[in-house]
């Protein structure tokens, strides 16, 4: 298989120091190359107190080096060098460029997946970005690309123990309740059971399916959207095959022998699906995108600028989405 491509974030967070300690350390870790500055790289790895890495440096995609003791990167040149903590909108279209090209990599066979780095969403918008996040802005560039599946973008969140798909996402509370279409939840539905399937290899996969309001809407007389909704689009959704549950007491959802019942729950806006997630999973769980034609993870936290510089940051979540990546892509090739 080919190797991962990581696009390289912000650089004047933790993401390249991550790379870096993995990348020094890589003991265990899936092959993956650097699509990025190799000069902020090797400042990366001199602040986490690395040896200075050995690269293989290229500007084309088609023409990317292979060895063993070296790290390959895909030369996309900063307009500035990183101050750490300190983001520079001059820096803006160097981290979608990368993000870009990490797409193309997995699209043209170069890459198995793509796993990116953090970036900081307000830095980006004043490059006229005009996308929310990572998640959208890939599901844009993938969106000509042929896929037999429900289409995403669904963002999962997965750890060892629990995964929550977001049936919204940045949705400001307020505007929750009109976003929760029965469609909508029909459709989240689908694209996570046939990634239970595909990419995680669960036969039968089962859903567990949160209400919205306290105690599920106690057959409505807290709250109407259970009756009206959710469990009418988790009737659908029984009727196609799907093994999922009506709309379930978020509050009683996530204990140890609530989490045996399922295998992935679907959570109706964000707080309520990343709580328990970075409860139970703060240092290990990945970011997912589902119901696309390629593969990308990312670590479930941000850019980490209060910490960025101190060589203090924890590599275990990329080291997760990195595994993560490598993983789902085995079965899709094997699947092949």
């Amino acid at each position: 298989m080919k190797p991962l491509a990581v696009s390289m974030g912000d650089p004047a967070g933790i993401g390249l120091e991550l790379a870096a300690r993995v990348w020094a350390e890589r003991s265990g870790a899936p092959p993956f190359f650097l699509v990025g500055d190799p000069d902020a790289f090797e400042r990366a790895s001199a602040r986490i107190g690395a040896p200075a890495p050995k690269l293989n440096v290229a500007t084309d995609i088609a023409k990317l080096g292979d060895s063993a003791d070296a790290l390959t990167v895909l030369h996309v040149p900063l307009a500035m060098e990183e101050t750490p903590g300190e983001p520079d909108p001059v820096n803006a279209e160097p981290v979608i460029a990368a993000i870009a090209q990490g797409v193309a990599g997995v699209r043209n066979g170069a890459a198995s997946a793509l796993v990116t780095l953090p970036i900081a969403k307000a830095v980006l918008h004043t490059a006229d970005f005009g996308f929310p996040g990572h998640t959208e802005f890939i599901a844009h560039l993938t969106a000509d690309g042929p896929w037999p599946h429900a289409r995403g973008p669904v963002m999962m969140l997965a750890g060892p123990t629990l995964k929550v798909a977001l049936a919204t996402i940045h949705t400001p509370l307020a505007q929750v309740p009109a976003a929760l279409t029965r469609e909508r939840l029909v459709h989240v539905g689908r694209v996570l059971g046939e990634a239970l399937k595909r990419d995680y290899g669960i036969a039968t996969p089962r859903i567990a399916l949160c209400g919205l309001n306290p105690h599920a809407g106690e057959q409505g007389n807290i709250g109407r959207e259970e009756i009206e909704i959710i469990d009418p689009a988790a009737s659908t959704l029984r009727a196609e095959g799907w093994q999922i549950s009506d709309a379930r007491s978020a509050d009683a959802l996530f204990h140890d022998d609530a989490r045996r019942s399922y295998d992935a729950v679907i959570a109706l806006y964000h707080d309520q699906g990343l709580i328990p997630i970075k409860t139970l999973h703060f240092w290990d769980a990945v970011n997912v995108t589902l119901g696309l034609p390629i593969i990308r993870t990312s670590p479930d936290h941000g850019t980490g600028f209060d910490i960025a510089g101190k060589g203090i940051a924890r590599a275990d979540s990329f080291r997760a989405a990195l595994t993560l990546a490598w993983q789902m892509a085995e079965r899709r090739a094997s699947a092949q």
